[in-house]
């Protein structure tokens, strides 16, 4: 014959709050209380602070560039482009240019082919 628990989740909340008093007495579940709460708050400040790094990297990225402002020509906007990949404009033609952004961004992925065909 098997025999097993049927406890549900609040019954097993009261079962570790028992234990918790048995093991620690009533004078002692208070430092405890604080020492968990220390605990979650620099578990919290530590997954905030991870955050915030994340975003700062990715907001450094170069991956997504941004055109402030209107631009008169297509060559302005070539240039604005390039400044925020960081790359040089001095002395390069629009197609270099052209070239050195599409290599930020790596190869292009030409969806006309079938890529799955014998």
């Amino acid at each position: 014959m098997e025999y097993f628990l049927n406890i549900m989740g609040s019954e097993w909340m009261i079962i570790i709050f028992v234990a918790l008093i048995l093991l620690f007495g009533t004078n002692k579940l208070p430092e405890a209380g604080k020492k968990i709460g220390k605990m979650v708050g620099e578990y919290n400040k530590a997954k905030t602070e991870m955050q915030n790094q994340i975003n700062d990297m990715t907001k450094a990225e170069p991956e997504n560039p941004t055109i402030e402002g209107p631009v008169q020509t297509e060559r302005q906007k070539l240039e604005r482009m390039a400044q925020t990949l960081r790359i040089n404009t001095e002395n390069k033609s629009d197609i270099e240019l052209k070239n050195a952004i599409d290599a930020k961004f790596g190869p292009k992925e030409d969806s006309s082919e079938n890529k799955f065909t014998n």
